[in-house]
């Protein structure tokens, strides 16, 4: 990967929380950093790095332990658990590595931490490095878990309308699944919560948004902390196209099926296709699975639906045969060039932080499906605020019907508001890559980072 010339003598460690969606734009800012002439050095757990595809990155890798060092999670009694065998093993052999690295050549002296991870912070600063935390999901949701870390937002909410500075007026609906629905997934809270609980020792906080996408939260938080918007952290060849190398993330947990998805969207007329997929975590009911196959069949779109081998005996019987003249469905795909093909002309998502960057990044329209954390407060934000997508209604039982799939997908594709969400969409590509570009708002935050990174 060219780098632009720099007197840069630094080295950044980067630890990213352990699943696909955070370790992504951890990567992706490590190769903005790289590019400047920072050394950077990947820490994930050694579970992780036994089923990461490395594809092509020039990037160093050492590992810590999580506890779990034979099946991560799914080895734990729950997620309590997990966290605490995390904290305290994971203190441990981060500072095994840190006491290793000491003695090189060229010994870090930064490190850029999930704040999943707080104790990481705590780690840095025994060893007198700087820390950074990079937040990776958006900053309205961030917003909103700092208010109750401070107990200004209180629990169980009992206001119809929850009024937070730096957001627009949100119904409880509209906040992440652990807060609206209070007790679901136990420790998910605590963890998300705990984020902040030493973030004042943190020399920078980072975010992976973009300025103009949430500048009023943003600018609000400026005033109590040092942050930083560094985003969108989606491959440089697909925005700004300064780093030639960087055409995809780089490390991958799942084999995707590129050959036959590209193929596919070749043969469909430009903004056609109806792409759907749901992440590498969330898991829907068969009823739902049933009713959006449903919808999607009557719609009479072209649709390329990511259905992981684990969710397919969900499908209705004899479906995939029956709708092979429309639809093409895959176990994992390459999600950056399916949202960047001309054929998509919408997106069904979760709306996870990543998914909805990415098809802001790509000006694709979506169909806002959430399931939990902070899904739904994306979803909000993609309908309400950015006006780029339609959240489909749910039923009594909080399920997606057919006919409103239906109803929602032909409303983005063919009728009069979709009209208006594709032009929306189109603005935000444009801010998307003038962020990122030489200039741009988070191209001069990443640029005054490694420059303080330098002098200190």
């Amino acid at each position: 990967m060219a780098k632009e010339t720099s007197a840069c003598k630094a080295h950044c460690l980067i630890l990213p929380y352990p699943t696909q969606g955070h370790i992504n734009p951890m990567v992706e800012f490590s190769k903005r950093l790289e590019h400047r002439g920072v050394k950077v050095t990947l820490v994930t757990t050694n579970f992780v790095y036994k089923d990461i595809q490395k594809e092509g990155s020039s990037i160093a890798i050492e590992t810590i332990s999580d506890g779990y060092d034979q099946g991560r999670i799914s080895r734990a009694d729950n997620f309590h658990v997990y966290l605490e065998r995390f904290l305290q093993v994971g203190s441990r052999t981060l500072t095994e590595l840190l006491e290793k690295l000491s003695r090189s050549d060229f010994p870090p002296n930064c490190i850029v931490y999930d704040p999943f991870l707080p104790w990481a912070l705590d780690v840095a600063k025994k060893f007198g490095l700087l820390g950074a935390a990079l937040f990776t999901q958006s900053w309205a949701v961030d917003v909103i878990y700092y208010h109750v870390h401070k107990g200004e937002l209180k629990l169980p909410l009992t206001e119809s309308e929850v009024l937070l500075p730096g957001l627009p007026p949100l119904e409880p609906q509209d906040l992440p699944s652990f807060l609206y629905i209070l007790g679901s997934y136990p420790g998910s809270l605590e963890m998300l919560t705990g984020q902040f609980s030493n973030i004042e020792k943190a020399d920078w906080v980072l975010c992976n948004t973009i300025y103009e996408l949430e500048q009023e939260a943003v600018d609000w938080m400026s005033k109590i902390m040092p942050l930083r918007t560094v985003g969108p952290t989606i491959p440089s060849m697909f925005l700004d196209k300064r780093l030639e190398d960087d055409k995809d993330y780089g490390f991958s947990v799942f084999k995707p099926n590129t050959d036959a998805c590209l193929k596919w969207l070749n043969d469909r007329p430009k903004g056609s296709v109806v792409y759907v997929s749901f992440g590498s975590l969330v898991a829907l009911e068969a009823e739902e699975m049933q009713e959006l196959a449903w919808g999607l069949r009557m719609s009479n779109s072209y649709f390329l639906w990511v259905v992981r081998a684990t969710e397919e005996a969900k499908l209705p019987k004899n479906f995939v045969e029956e709708t092979s003249e429309k639809g093409l469905m895959v176990h994992w795909c390459p999600q950056l060039e399916v949202l960047a093909h001309e054929a998509v002309g919408c997106f069904v998502t979760h709306c996870g932080w990543n998914s909805t960057l990415e098809a802001l990044s790509f000006g694709v329209p979506m169909l806002a499906m959430p399931q939990w954390t902070d899904q739904s407060t994306n979803a909000k934000f993609i309908m309400d605020i950015w006006k780029m997508g339609l959240k489909v209604p749910v039923d009594e039982k909080g399920i997606v019907r057919r006919e409103a799939a239906e109803h929602c997908i032909r409303e983005i594709m063919e009728g009069e508001r979709g009209k208006e969400i594709k032009k929306n969409a189109f603005k935000w590509k444009k801010l998307a890559k003038e962020a990122v570009d030489k200039g741009g708002s988070s191209d001069k935050n990443i640029e005054e980072f490694v420059a303080e990174l330098v002098r200190s």
